[in-house]
């Protein structure tokens, strides 16, 4: 299925600005379509003649009309009309007698979307007949809201040009609060009444300027004010931010969006929800998350004391050997470190592996027993990976460019070391290739007894569920190491 943008191009709303109009519209049309207790479907037209169904969406508040998938579906003739006329006039257009071809009876009007002054598509609104209610001060609010926002739609007003969070935007039946051109409450939902209790109004809502009571129940001075002054410019025409509302036991969302049809009273509409344990889970995420990042700051600082202790140890060593094996222990021990100073910078459990890597390269240098003709060359991408299998990643690539750095080039010949980082279907595939001495006669990789290739094996097979083989470059001489991770080229979800 191709992107709505796509299907937007493909009909009539060609240019960025009619196709990003469109999408708001799309993003933002479940209030729309609760409101009208209707199923709402977005129709371009076609070169042919045709109209094409791009975007579809059901009510929460009432049974659906349209059971099948219309995106993708095509129609012409006596069916389109409608659409035709709103398109060509800018106006809405009722049926006259409802359409029994269905599993239920329904009601079609279809409404044109206007952006600077040109129609860019028409939305189709299906009312389901079948269903019985009473006619409710509630729903009759409901329904003459949404017949301001469809005549907003017409003229181009709705939706807003900042595109809304339609997670976390309060729904119409969180609670809903209508005000008048004088910011007076005409009327309020009972979950809008209960949610203005939980913060501390204990009064009803009808007649009260809603404007006052917002800032009076917001237990900061600061929050309440902007609180107000964003219910206040909905009533004056203009789509403030959601904002929270924290009273002293409770914490309300709220979202004021402007009613000024053409030709209808201005007014605006108030969407509210409870956030009260989503911001208190929010809270102790961020709680959880910088001690987190606390815990992998310490680990960061105990791993450079200990390097640093090893680099003490290793420079009152005669030994060679000895002075070699604290010095390799000392670069392993820097490598981790430099994984847990990521990641106490981050606000998430993932690693960007490049950054790493660009932070050990240039430790080796400092500490292979290599002369600076042995260049190290990195290409391709790692990207982000978990933090369980960054670390033992960047532990065996760094054991792989050193034991590449200090065996393939015994005399200091110049010689180039690659990285080559690689996606091969859903896994990542790490090469490291040098042009240097080779392997030795013989050699067999499962038998090997440095300690280096042993960490190595042990990391990827253990650690990363992987696969180690080595052998020459089918280009050239040298040694090749090929290290495959299953599942690690997946985009991270």
């Amino acid at each position: 299925m191709t992107s709505l943008s796509d299907r937007l191009t493909r009909g009539s709303a060609s240019s960025p600005s009619q196709v990003e109009h469109a999408r708001r519209l799309v993003a933002d049309w479940q209030l729309l379509a609760d409101l009208a207790f209707a199923d709402l479907t977005l129709w371009v037209p076609l070169p042919g003649g045709a109209w094409w169904c791009v975007a579809q969406v059901r009510p929460l508040t009432a049974p659906t009309s349209r059971p099948e998938d219309l995106v993708g579906a095509e129609v012409g003739g006596a069916v389109a009309e409608p659409f035709v006329v709103a398109h060509r006039e800018g106006r809405p257009v009722t049926e006259g007698e409802p359409d029994w071809s269905g599993a239920a009876p329904r009601r079609r009007e279809v409404i044109p979307v206007g952006h600077n002054g040109v129609v860019v598509a028409v939305l189709a609104k299906d009312t389901n007949l079948a269903v019985t209610r009473s006619p409710s001060t509630l729903e009759l609010t409901y329904l003459d809201i949404a017949a301001d926002l469809c005549l907003m739609v017409s003229a181009g007003t709705f939706p807003p040009q900042k595109p809304q969070d339609a997670e976390m935007s309060p729904r119409v039946g969180d609670g809903l609060v209508r005000l008048d051109g004088s910011g007076r409450v005409t009327y309020a939902s009972p979950n809008a009444l209960s949610a203005y209790r939980r913060i501390g109004v204990d009064r009803d809502l009808a007649g009260a300027e809603l404007t006052t009571l917002t800032r009076a129940a917001a237990a900061d001075r600061v929050a309440g004010e902007a609180a107000a002054a964003g219910i206040a410019a909905a009533v004056a025409g203009r789509f403030p931010d959601p904002m929270d509302v924290e009273g002293r036991t409770a914490t309300m969302l709220v979202r004021a969006l402007p009613l000024h049809a053409p030709g209808g009273e201005a007014g605006a509409l108030v969407l509210v929800r409870d956030v009260t344990d989503v911001r208190r889970r929010d809270r102790a995420l961020l709680t959880k998350d910088a001690t987190i990042r606390e815990i992998h700051h310490r680990v960061k600082n105990n791993l450079q004391t200990v390097a640093a202790l090893l680099r003490l140890q290793a420079r009152r060593m005669t030994e060679p050997a000895a002075r070699a094996a604290l010095e390799e222990s000392v670069r392993r021990v820097s490598s981790i470190a430099v994984v847990h100073e990521t990641l106490a910078g981050s606000r998430e459990d993932v690693v960007d592996v490049d950054d790493v890597l660009d932070q050990v390269l240039p430790m080796l240098g400092d500490l292979a027993s290599v002369g600076p003709a042995a260049r190290t060359q990195r290409t391709g991408s790692f990207g982000e990976l978990p933090a369980a299998a960054a670390t033992p990643l960047v532990l065996a690539v760094t054991e792989l460019l050193h034991n590449a750095a200090e065996h393939a080039f015994p005399d200091g010949e110049p010689g180039i070391i690659e990285l080559v980082a690689d996606r091969t279907g859903d896994d990542l595939v790490v090469r490291v290739r040098d042009n240097g001495q080779g392997l030795p006669e013989g050699f067999d990789l499962a038998g090997s007894d440095g300690l280096g290739l042993q960490i190595v094996r042990t990391l990827v097979t253990s650690e990363l569920g992987g696969s180690l083989s080595m052998g020459a470059p089918a280009e050239h001489s040298g040694t090749e190491v090929v290290l495959v991770l299953p599942g690690a080229g997946l985009p991270r979800r």
